[in-house]
């Protein structure tokens, strides 16, 4: 499908989201896909994604994850300056700040005519985490969690009992959670971890170890990580999921 953007500003109790829409330019209701980027925001790797999902029949919005504490429109550079200015957002905002983003997203897609209410996630590096994050939501049918960041330690601020790794109660949707073997934000032991957790619960979920390192889906920045035959991987398997969970 040819895909459109455009802009919405979203109201959220901690200020405005701007929020980057991409989606089919035929008419028509789609399934909304609420898409993570990584802690630089939706730089161009970010946008092909997104519009790569929404190519295929899906409205696919864009939050900036760090708006409380950056000029809107802000895009942070895939180098130092870029990365230490991400890390610096990711440990200033808290989880539960995530949770009234991911509400606020949730009640705009639901007013849109061009979304049919069937609502996923999607996201990369602590997008990865942060599209876990909106499984939470009740009306999240399916999340496609890359290479997620900090889920087997305490990086992002939260109150107590508030990681995202205790709330696995609250996760209702199916979870499709891929991994880099190489990856070093996310260690072997870390990966068992989560593995072993999730798999003594009943949430819904499959698993995927590929032979690459972080950042294998990002096509720009850091030569070297991006994989784009395990990439294909990837978006195929998420397409699998969101055609059986938001169809």
């Amino acid at each position: 499908m040819r895909t459109q953007s455009h802009i919405a500003d979203i109201d959220t109790p901690t200020g405005v989201m701007r929020t980057y829409v991409h989606r089919p330019v035929e008419e028509g209701s789609f399934p909304t896909i609420l898409f993570y980027s990584e802690i630089f925001q939706q730089t161009g790797p970010i946008e092909r994604a997104a519009k790569i999902m929404a190519s295929h029949g899906y409205s696919v919005l864009v939050p900036e994850v760090f708006h409380e504490l950056n000029p809107i429109g802000t895009v942070l550079g895939y180098d130092d300056a870029g990365r230490e200015k991400g890390n610096a957002d990711k440990g200033a905002k808290d989880a539960q700040s995530y949770d009234s983003d991911n509400a606020a997203l949730v009640e705009f897609a639901q007013k849109q005519e061009w979304s049919n209410g069937h609502i996923g996630a999607m996201g990369y590096c602590i997008g990865g985490h942060l599209a876990f994050r909106a499984a939470l939501q009740p009306e999240v049918k399916g999340a496609a969690c890359f290479y997620a960041t900090d889920l087997h330690i305490q990086n992002i601020p939260n109150k107590p009992g508030q990681h995202s790794m205790e709330r696995l109660d609250d996760i209702n949707g199916e979870l499709l959670m891929i991994w880099g073997k190489q990856d070093n934000h996310v260690p072997p032991e870390a990966l068992l971890k989560i593995y072993s957790e999730l798999n003594a619960t009943d949430i819904r979920f499959t698993w995927h170890e590929f032979n690459a390192g972080h950042a294998f889906m990002r096509d720009e920045g850091d030569g070297g990580r991006y994989d784009a035959q395990t990439a294909q991987l990837g978006y195929q398997l998420a397409l699998n999921l969101f055609g059986r969970t938001l169809r």
